[in-house]
């Protein structure tokens, strides 16, 4: 379940096919648009689709579609390999690291939907650089903080009874903050808006059944 979820966040950012999906650059710009307060400074440019990405969508790969734009989160269905998956997508309106300036890939935060498999709002991060192993991190939301566990560049919550908790305070605060530590020891803060979160999730609620 764990690779799954990545593979499709690698997908988003390369638009490259992974799990039978091939995501449009369009998909990645409208992901990036943020409500009139937000950086611009933090949107993604879209990447070119790779042959390879081309070849698997003739061949019959599921291509998301953005279902609505809700502030700083897309909202996305698609049907790899005729299960229906559905996601809302967004990035960070800050980041932080320390030591400063240190490159690193952009991080995405992502909520997912997969009827087949019975999952709802299953949230992970991509944190945009390898994490440093056995470490944990951190989500901080509505007052409270929540253990994450690392793979590779993926962060997903330790305890899973704690999610729908989190989700609903996702809901209802402004703003998440997820901290990490990268595999060369530099520390990360990204902040994430939380407008238009609950929108986006309502929507997937409607659209994504089996």
């Amino acid at each position: 379940m764990v690779m799954s979820v990545r593979r499709i966040l690698i997908s988003l950012m390369a638009s490259v096919v992974v799990c039978g999906i091939a995501i449009p650059a369009q998909a990645q710009s409208a992901s990036s648009k943020a409500s009139k307060d937000a950086a611009k400074s933090n949107s993604v440019k879209p990447a070119a689709a790779k042959p390879e990405a081309k070849a698997a969508a003739a061949a019959g790969g599921a291509e998301p579609t953005l279902i609505g734009q809700f502030g700083t989160w897309g909202a996305y269905t698609a049907t790899p390999n005729g299960k229906k998956v559905c996601f809302a997508l967004a990035k960070p309106s800050s980041s932080k690291t320390n030591p400063p300036n240190r490159p690193r890939d952009p991080a995405y935060a992502f909520v997912s939907t997969r009827p087949a498999e019975k999952v709802t709002n299953e949230v992970s991060i991509m944190i945009g650089y390898a994490l440093k192993p056995g470490s944990e991190s951190s989500l901080e939301v509505g007052g409270a903080s929540y253990a994450m566990y690392t793979q590779g560049d993926g962060l997903w919550i330790k305890n899973a009874a704690e999610e729908e908790r989190m989700v609903e305070a996702m809901r209802k605060a402004a703003e998440v903050t997820v901290k990490g530590i990268s595999a060369k020891g530099t520390e990360t803060t990204d902040t994430f808006s939380l407008k238009g979160l609950a929108q986006a999730l309502d929507r997937l609620a409607q659209d994504c059944r089996r």
